[in-house]
């Protein structure tokens, strides 16, 4: 198995940077997937990886071996793309089978090679028809199936999963996470879907305008972000952020005024706070309570079946979205107010510039 190093890795397009000093390393076997909103640089990124862009200065090392300024086809990676890029006039098993042919292989180790990898994708009774026979998520395992002919040091994939309707997306993204497991193959993958990056990664990137903002195990980044953008990306319904003011110290924590709320919220923070701030709250650390601190208006509730996310805001016109499991009656909620409370032991602080407090 073969990993992968990126030190000070930037990249710029005349005297626009667009990838900031990258530093990132990848273990051998590990899945990891680069993840942020559009435009953030995380494709741009996966492509200076396969060579498909240059890196203006950096280095970027495959299993050891510099490969910032080799040739693609020499790196040892094999990409799958969005757009699938299956020859149309091909088969599926010629597909799959294209690099083994440039290289020459024996058509009966071909055909044997194509075989296995398709009965591994369920693709076997397929193997003789056109692209354009294929359903979307048929498509993309035929993409998969070409890559692994590959033998790659590493998989390399930039959304692979966009074109798929939903219930498609969750199969899929089940297939290659058990591929992964059977292939033990390093993995890194694009994407702009946090629900993806969280239940596939291994190791999460989360990426913001060119540089990595956090990186580490998903449920790290989500327990605990090191600043309100990766708080705020991660979870959905995404974090409430409420706006404070600091009035107090104790050995406890620190006490933050809230608007609209009755009593000072003491959150277990030991980092100096003061002036203005901001409290981060998931949307399932509300609970109702007759007495609870802050009143709320509700605007709209969404029954999900195993919970019902409810759209208020407070006296002031703040926004705040809650996850319950105990409405049996949403209709008797919708222009009603209710009280809440929430746990303010597991509340976050951060300060005006998004940095956390801890």
């Amino acid at each position: 198995m073969t990993g992968l190093d990126l030190k000070d890795v930037t990249k710029r397009f005349g005297d626009t940077s667009v990838i900031h000093g990258v530093n990132l390393t990848v273990k051998p076997g590990e899945f990891c997937v680069f993840v942020g909103p559009s435009g953030c640089g995380k494709s741009t990124l996966l492509r200076m990886v396969a060579g498909l862009e240059e890196t203006s200065s950096g280095t970027i090392a495959i299993g050891g071996r510099d490969m910032t300024h080799v040739d693609p086809a020499d790196r040892g990676v094999a990409m799958v793309f969005q757009s699938y890029a299956l020859y149309p006039h091909l088969t599926v098993a010629e597909n799959m089978g294209y690099s083994l042919q440039i290289a020459r292989k024996p058509k009966a180790e071909i055909r044997a090679a194509v075989e296995d990898v398709a009965a591994m994708l369920e693709l076997s009774a397929l193997l003789d028809r056109k692209p354009r026979a294929l359903s979307g998520g048929q498509r993309q395992r035929v993409a998969i199936g070409r890559a692994i002919l590959r033998q790659p040091k590493l998989f390399l994939l930039d959304e692979p999963l966009s074109n798929l309707d939903a219930e498609l997306r969750v199969s899929m993204r089940v297939e290659i996470a058990k591929l992964h497991r059977r292939l033990g193959t390093t993995m890194i993958y694009v994407t702009h879907d946090q629900l993806e990056a969280m239940t596939l990664a291994d190791r999460l990137v989360l990426m913001r305008a060119g540089r990595i903002e956090q990186q580490g195990r998903p449920l790290d980044l989500y327990n605990d972000p090191d600043n309100s953008f990766v708080a705020g990306f991660l979870g959905n319904p995404r974090m409430n952020f409420l706006s404070g003011t600091v009035v107090g110290h104790s050995a406890s924590g620190v006490s933050v005024a809230l608007k609209d709320f009755v009593e000072p919220a003491l959150l277990p923070v030991t980092e100096t706070a003061s002036g203005q701030v901001e409290i981060g709250i998931r949307p399932d650390w509300f609970s109702l309570s007759d007495d609870g601190e802050i009143e709320l208006a509700v605007q709209a509730i969404e029954n999900l079946g195993s919970e019902q996310l409810i759209y208020a805001q407070t006296r002031s016109g703040v926004p705040v979205t809650l996850a319950l499991h105990s409405i049996d009656d949403r209709q008797a909620f919708v222009g009603r107010k209710i009280r809440v409370t929430f746990d303010a032991a597991k509340a976050l602080l951060f300060d005006p510039a998004g940095k956390r407090l801890r």
